[in-house]
């Protein structure tokens, strides 16, 4: 079997790297007061719900602006939408190696901003959309101008999705819609949120729940505030919808089927996700390696310590299991449907989450009381990577993907 990477990945990493340094580091040096990890709360508008700063954005947003007019914003995308019909083993690649760059304006952790961009939003226009919906959305959401939050979990309901409580009822060629949704990320700025909600069946059943674009604007939906986090700043809405009404085109997906469309979402969003945390994982397990090499204590290096080599062979050992893992995972899903490969995708995710965190404590562990300040990021990719063992199915859902599959139990595969 054949472990090497595709050839063209080589190239592209370096012409990447090139662009980088000639476009995306000058940006980031004139804007350094929002990469000081002393000084994180300069993105945060403490004022205004903690949600993240309009000039923060603007940066970002610029960018993303560069990274497409130099043709890597959509490189994982089709060709028909300016894509470069990037597979998602070439996406999985490119995230760790970005991530394992370290913290910067090329591949913002706290916002999962990259210069190459992650779009399942237009994956699932394109799937599920109608003609008129994806002529009005897909470009639309490429070049920022339309946007989608994404509202699935409740206060009461976050991976037992089946039995969420809100309500679309029809009335004439409306949908009128009620109930409450909790970590509505990026509302803030979306013109639209993504909104399931029960349209028929009981309680448990994963029929008769449908997907609806709601307008952020429209009348009865509120957002009464912004969960603060573990990771600054927050974007994360509560969102109340009061009798909101939506035409019937509104409707993103068949009508029942809308879960269809959030698997779609988080399938796209988890291999991505696993990514870059062993792309960050291997940041910290490198930084760690390289200090211990240098600091010196009691006369002699701390490199040679076992209680400091050994942490870090475990960690660079799994780091590498976990890499393979990643990169068959990504290579599965390239060659199947999504739901045939979950669980390879679920294995990859939460052990990768899980392998960050631990590469990220023990960096901090390994430079002492100057790796737990604000100086160095360990602590900085430690809250952010944290909350990845919770959103997008916490990893005890991952598990009991994998189990499902183990013991074959749940319905089988597509």
């Amino acid at each position: 079997m054949d472990f090497s990477l595709p050839e063209h990945l080589t190239t592209l990493l370096a012409e990447m790297d090139a662009f980088i340094e000639a476009e995306i580091k000058p940006l980031e040096c004139e804007h350094i007061q929002y990469f000081d990890q002393r000084r994180e709360f300069a993105r945060t508008d403490i004022e205004n719900g903690g949600i993240p700063r309009r000039e923060w954005e603007d940066l970002l947003d610029e960018m993303r602006r560069r990274a497409d007019k130099a043709g890597w914003l959509r490189y994982g995308l089709p060709s028909k939408f300016g894509g470069r019909d990037g597979t998602n083993l070439d996406m999985a690649v490119i995230r760790e190696h970005l991530a394992h760059k370290g913290l910067g304006l090329h591949n913002d952790l706290q916002d999962e901003s990259s210069i190459v961009g992650n779009f399942p939003q237009v994956i699932m226009m394109d799937r599920f959309g109608t003609e008129d919906q994806k002529s009005e959305w897909i470009e639309a959401m490429l070049t920022g101008t339309r946007s989608m939050a994404f509202g699935l979990t409740e206060p009461d309901h976050g991976s037992d999705a089946t039995w969420l409580e809100t309500r679309a009822v029809r009335d004439g060629d409306d949908w009128v819609i009620n109930g409450t949704k909790r970590w509505n990320t990026g509302v803030h700025r979306a013109t639209h949120d993504l909104v399931f909600a029960r349209t028929s069946g009981e309680a448990g059943q994963a029929r008769g729940i449908s997907a609806f674009l709601v307008p952020c604007d429209a009348k009865g939906f509120e957002v009464p505030y912004y969960w603060w986090t573990f990771n600054m700043p927050t974007d994360h809405a509560e969102v109340v919808l009061r009798d909101v009404r939506i035409p019937a085109d509104a409707v993103l997906g068949e009508v029942d089927h809308g879960l269809e469309v959030a698997q779609t979402f988080l399938h796209e969003n988890r291999i991505r996700q696993a990514a870059s945390s062993l792309g960050a994982a291997q940041y910290c397990i490198d930084r760690a390696v390289d200090y211990a090499g240098k600091r010196v204590t009691f006369g002699k290096p701390l490199a040679v310590n076992q209680a400091v080599q050994w942490p870090l062979v475990e960690l660079q050992t799994e780091a590498q299991m976990v890499r393979l893992l990643v990169r068959y995972a990504a290579t599965e899903l390239d060659r199947n449907h999504h739901l045939e490969v979950s669980d390879k995708v679920s294995m990859a995710n939460y052990r990768a989450n899980r392998l960050v965190c631990e590469a990220a404590d023990r960096a901090m562990q390994v430079h002492g009381g100057v790796g737990y300040s604000r100086h160095e990021p360990f602590e900085h990719i430690y809250r952010h990577h944290r909350r990845y063992r919770i959103t997008e199915g916490a990893e005890e859902i991952q598990m009991r993907r994998v189990a499902q599959r183990m013991f074959k139990f749940g319905k089988p595969a597509r």
